[in-house]
């Protein structure tokens, strides 16, 4: 783990990525069925909580995912948490034009660092965000965290990069057929440089691995909503 990216070097990245991450027909290319998620996670959290009053976004980007909530259910007291300032302020302004009688505060940082009092929000969502945990100690603390911070029948909605437990199944889900996909988005030397930036700034764990420290660190009920290749969508209920 020691020559992954620092968080510094995350910050700089998307301090310099926001259009990229601004764009809510199409999501990231990369990332397989980015739309499809956040259209299956917003439509999933306002059918469960028809009186959905408070939500905190971690890792949140430019906003699509909470703008594409908002499409569904508002006003809400939103909190949006990023290492990237620039990245935080396009979400700010993206969803305060939308959750306008409702309260959106902004938290620069590692969302392992903040301080919020327990059971303070009905909904946590972490997209694209978790794989950039190291060791198993920062998994737990953080999934802990999650759990204490939200209220009770409050939940947690995940969307990222995971991997395969089994290494030859890993090596035909991530090296072939996500090789193919991105091959496919644009060229080789494209599909290299993606699976470069990766290795050197990502550490996902299996999904099982998360589905299962969800339930030891307290979560009663764990769901899957989606899984394509390398990257899956679940839930977590308290």
């Amino acid at each position: 783990m020691q020559n992954k990216s620092t968080l510094a070097e995350i910050e700089n990245r998307f301090d310099h990525d926001v259009r990229r991450f601004s764009n809510l027909e199409t999501g990231q290319l990369t990332t397989l069925d980015s739309s499809f998620n956040m259209e299956l996670m917003a439509q999933g959290i306002a059918k469960y909580y028809p009186q959905l009053s408070s939500v905190l976004d971690i890792g949140c980007g430019a906003g699509n995912y909470d703008v594409k909530l908002l499409q569904y259910t508002s006003p809400m007291h939103m909190t949006l948490s990023d290492l990237s300032m620039p990245m935080l302020l396009k979400a700010q302004e993206r969803v305060e034009a939308l959750n306008t009688a409702g309260t959106t505060k902004i938290v620069k940082g590692d969302f392992r660092d903040l301080s919020v009092g327990e059971e303070t929000f009905d909904v946590i969502m972490a997209t694209a965000v978790l794989h950039h945990l190291r060791d198993d100690a920062d998994w737990e603390t953080s999934f802990s965290n999650f759990y204490r911070w939200l209220k009770p029948g409050g939940s947690i909605w995940i969307f990222d990069l995971v991997k395969q437990a089994t290494p030859s199944l890993q090596q035909l889900i991530y090296d072939d057929r996500y090789g193919r996909y991105l091959t496919s988005l644009k060229d080789e030397k494209y599909r290299d440089e993606v699976f470069a930036y990766i290795e050197k700034e990502d550490s996902p764990r299996p999904l099982m691995y998360q589905l299962d420290l969800l339930r030891h660190v307290g979560f009663k009920e764990v769901d899957i909503l989606h899984k394509n290749l390398c990257f899956a969508s679940y839930v977590a209920f308290k």
